[in-house]
């Protein structure tokens, strides 16, 4: 057949915080260019800055007339601006986070999550009002919807997005092996000490650091936490116990290594769609503990401690068998890390827009 061409959204990557949608659109993106049959064409709205060099695309983009908010209040009451009004003639449109845009053409949706049901205290009043009348429309709207996790199908289905739309396209993980020399070079830039806990993701209340850093203080050896992340939104930040630093958002040169110097990398989040950091921090041999129940235990495929993330002690628990089994823990991460490719994800985005066309 010929090639697919495709207006893909792009707007999250001008967001302050694009975060785990912003880092799985462009990767995927930037791996479907390598494959034959696909054109992308980047759809934003129109901004006066281009986003920071991390979440630049790659592909070339058009410009909408408008910008989110603005952008996003069009797309789900007023049916306008359409993709297709800048990139000319398309096969499909591909709306890459969770609110869809009107289009005339087939709609794919990339859905990571539905954690807004399951605990809406966790967002603002006025995020889940967006997010619930994204879902709405995207049961409405949507002829495929493109889920990377099993956790988030059985979500879509339990919120009552038919079963025969959606599809399990699982997210790869980018790295850089961080040797002796660069775990050297940002213990001293960020003046980190020989030994420290992990925690890297947007800070906000679904995280539950303030759990994290309660189970820490329980530990028999406390250790520093060093949470690497952009601040969302809320007091997650706030009312945290103990020696814990926050390095606010770390650039990719120095998060790998920053990964591969910590003693256990800890994620006990109380809701994720993925779980990015997860895979990456086992990339770089690092033990992992984590949620069970939650995507993130899908995620890690059997090579993480997984703990009860309501469970204080649970958490402290699970941190102690990280650190009693690090070497195990470091071979089997490694092994899980290898089955997840970029390249796999595309190739799964792509057999979805062959099959709806």
């Amino acid at each position: 057949m010929e090639g697919v061409r495709v207006a893909y959204t792009l707007e999250q990557c001008w967001h302050r915080v694009p975060g785990g949608t912003g880092v799985a659109a462009l990767r995927t993106a930037e791996a479907m260019d390598g494959l034959p049959d696909v054109e992308l064409i980047g759809v934003a709205g129109r901004h006066d800055r281009l986003p920071a060099e991390e979440w630049r695309p790659t592909i070339p983009w058009r410009e909408l007339p408008i910008a989110s908010p603005w952008l996003y209040e069009g797309w789900l009451h007023l049916n306008w601006p359409r993709p297709e009004s800048v990139t000319g003639a398309v096969d499909l449109v591909h709306a890459t986070t969770l609110i869809p845009c009107p289009t005339k053409r087939p709609l794919i949706v990339t859905l990571h999550d539905l954690a807004f049901l399951h605990r809406p205290q966790n967002f603002t009043k006025h995020g889940v009002r967006v997010f619930n009348r994204s879902l709405k429309l995207i049961k409405r709207w949507a002829d495929l919807v493109l889920c990377c996790s099993q956790s988030t199908m059985d979500d879509c289905v339990a919120a009552g997005l038919d079963a025969d739309r959606l599809r399990l396209v699982p997210l790869g993980v980018d790295y850089e092996h961080a040797g002796a020399t660069d775990i050297d070079r940002v213990r001293a830039m960020y003046r980190l000490p020989e030994r420290y806990l992990l925690f890297v993701g947007t800070v906000e209340p679904r995280k539950n650091l303030r759990r994290l850093t309660r189970a820490i203080r329980l530990l028999d050896e406390p250790l520093p936490l060093v949470v690497a992340g952009a601040n969302g939104w809320g007091e997650a930040g706030a009312d945290v116990e103990g020696d814990v630093r926050f390095l606010g958002f770390v650039p990719k040169q120095d998060l790998w290594a920053l990964y591969a110097g910590a003693h256990v990398f800890c994620y006990p989040s109380v809701h994720e769609g993925y779980g990015l950091p997860v895979l990456e921090a086992m990339a770089q041999g690092t033990p992992v503990v984590t949620s069970s129940d939650t995507a993130t235990e899908e995620a890690a495929d059997g090579a993480a401690v997984l703990v009860d993330p309501n469970d204080t002690a649970d958490i402290a628990r699970g941190i102690s068998e990280a650190v009693s089994r690090r070497a195990e823990l470091a071979g089997k991460g490694r092994h899980r890390v290898a089955k997840a490719t970029w390249h796999k994800t595309a190739e799964m985005t792509v057999a979805a827009y062959n099959e709806l066309v």
